[in-house]
């Protein structure tokens, strides 16, 4: 026995969708795997949580311990990737104090906004970044470690702080590669 999933076990989970070559660590927890579509040659490190309406792409790699939180939506485009420790979230509560806060809660007493998470093709998440709901980070961006993404990051940038503010251009060499 390996540390991923075989391929009849990944068959077992019941996902929308899975393509080749795709390793899941056994250590990963996996929530509503039937809104969830994987690509070919993914690789899902130890202990993330992948939950929700998530569309992964080809050719990526999620660290260990990402969370990917897509109750309203996360697509991860091909050759993009999540460095450990990052958390992406589709959906957030209203914390100013009008509204309880979190899943337990009864019907009409939350306030839950938020929209689709897109991380485009050749984007990358540096450890420990936080990318909030509604966000579109563009081709070939990347944040750097410990950055908090609370708005669209433009494409082909490198991006810092909290919040991400762009610092450089990145360059396009690697597309020599695709």
């Amino acid at each position: 026995m390996t540390s991923f999933y075989s391929e009849e076990e990944l068959k077992s989970i019941g996902f929308k969708s899975f393509g080749k070559n795709v390793l899941i660590s056994r250590k990963t927890s996996i929530y509503s795997p039937e809104k969830i579509s994987i690509g070919n040659n993914v690789r899902i490190d130890d202990y993330c949580i992948i939950s929700g309406d998530i569309t992964i792409g080809n050719y990526i790699h999620i660290a260990a311990y990402c969370a990917l939180f897509g109750s309203m939506g996360i697509e991860m485009k091909d050759y993009s990737g999540l460095s450990m420790r990052c958390t992406i979230l589709s959906a957030t509560d209203d914390y100013g104090g009008n509204y309880l806060i979190g899943p337990m809660m009864e019907e009409g007493t939350t306030n839950v906004t938020g929209g689709r998470v897109v991380i485009e093709k050749y984007a990358t998440c540096g450890a420990h970044s936080l990318v909030m709901p509604n966000i579109t980070i563009g081709e070939g961006a990347v944040t750097g470690a410990m950055s908090m993404v609370n708005k669209t990051l433009l494409p082909w940038g490198i991006y810092l702080g909290i919040p991400a503010k762009r610092i450089k251009d990145r360059e396009k060499g690697l597309l020599k590669f695709v």
